[in-house]
């Protein structure tokens, strides 16, 4: 490791105090530093890379990530044509996909320094959706979840689910959330969907509140194709909703519409400085 480049939430370090803490470390130790601070539209989405990243200097070897857990999710889904593994360092709550606490942050980075991690690589998805109306398609990347919900009106929604091209079912429900193992942890898990593997490679599939008492996640194979139909409701009423990528880029869907999710050829590699398993750490971020 020689060039790092340090990604901020500003509202997470409002006085870049931790920013320059790590900045000042490693010049002292001799590294290269790059500085990206995202001010207070650090949570705007869109499909293309941001002014910022197309600038980031092409050696940068390691990007460590300041904030929780939705900043890593940013960073991530901003950087993704880059390839850089990244790190994150816990200003948020629980943190489960940051490494580094403050408590202990010089040590951490003198670990990076000396190459004393291992890589861990991340499936991403892939969303596309298909409007009936002939306009051109729209879509957006996740490296936690999906998610259909409803706009507007608190009537339960109505999503055909296909598989592969093969009918699997009409759900009603408040809405879907297609995650990744990384999003186990996140949206999925509040809904009752089961804890995975972060490293794993599959598709889960978790209703929210579903209209029924039989309904539970279905997980599925990472090569298969979730495509997610929006009929029409209650009494042939249009349905209008959002397919919500990360709870950041949103598009807006109607009934016609539909979206195929699939495993993106894209990853994101998080670099890992101790070898705590999966279980370890779970009893660690449930006991705090």
């Amino acid at each position: 490791m020689n060039h790092f480049l340090i990604y901020t939430n500003k509202h997470k370090d409002k006085d870049l105090i931790s920013t320059y803490r790590i900045k000042s470390y490693l010049e002292c130790k001799g590294q290269k530093v790059t500085l990206m601070i995202k001010e207070a539209d650090w949570t705007a989405d869109t499909t293309e890379m941001s002014e910022e990243a197309k600038n980031i200097p092409k050696d940068v070897d390691c990007m460590i990530v300041l904030g929780g857990d939705g900043t890593v999710l940013q960073a991530a889904r901003e950087t993704k044509k880059l390839f850089i593994p990244i790190i994150g360092v816990n200003l948020g709550t629980l943190g489960y996909m940051t490494e580094i606490e403050t408590s202990n942050l010089e040590d951490s980075l003198q670990k990076l320094i000396d190459g004393q991690f291992t890589k861990e690589s991340r499936m991403m998805l892939n969303g596309k959706v298909n409007f009936h109306c002939g306009k051109p398609f729209e879509e957006g990347w996740a490296l936690n979840d999906v998610v259909i919900s409803r706009r507007g009106s608190m009537q339960m929604l109505w999503m055909d689910i296909y598989v592969n091209g093969q009918f699997l079912h009409r759900y009603k429900a408040d809405g879907m959330i297609v995650a990744t193992p990384t999003g186990a942890s996140s949206y999925s898990l509040s809904a009752g969907g089961p804890l995975v593997e972060p490293s794993a490679k599959l598709i889960m599939l978790t209703p929210i509140c579903p209209h029924s008492l039989n309904h539970r996640s279905i997980v599925f194979d990472p090569a298969d194709v979730i495509e997610i139909e929006i009929p029409t409701g209650r009494e042939g009423q249009k349905q209008t909703v959002e397919a919500v990528f990360d709870g950041s880029h949103k598009i807006s869907m109607c009934s016609g519409d539909r979206i195929r999710i699939v495993q993106s050829e894209k990853i994101t590699e998080f670099l890992k400085l101790n070898q705590m398993s999966f279980m370890e750490l779970l009893h660690k971020k449930f006991s705090d």
